[in-house]
């Protein structure tokens, strides 16, 4: 696979995360990501989503408490 490939990969995985996370899906697209997309780029991408949800929580909470 190309380099270009792998990004566009990653690109489109981080694009069914983010709606995922988002909760809005077209049946369509859901159905062509299980097709064309790596499940570990999936799992990778949604790991590190969550992870900088979390952030972004803790430090507003932060934010709003100090």
């Amino acid at each position: 696979m190309t380099e270009v490939g792998r990004n566009s990969s990653f690109g489109k995985a981080l694009k069914a995360v983010l709606w995922s996370f988002f909760g809005v899906r077209k049946r369509r697209d859901l159905e062509a990501d299980a097709q064309q997309l790596n499940p570990l780029h999936v799992l990778i991408v949604a790991l590190i989503a969550a992870a900088v949800f979390i952030g972004v929580l803790i430090a507003v909470v932060h934010a709003v408490v100090h």
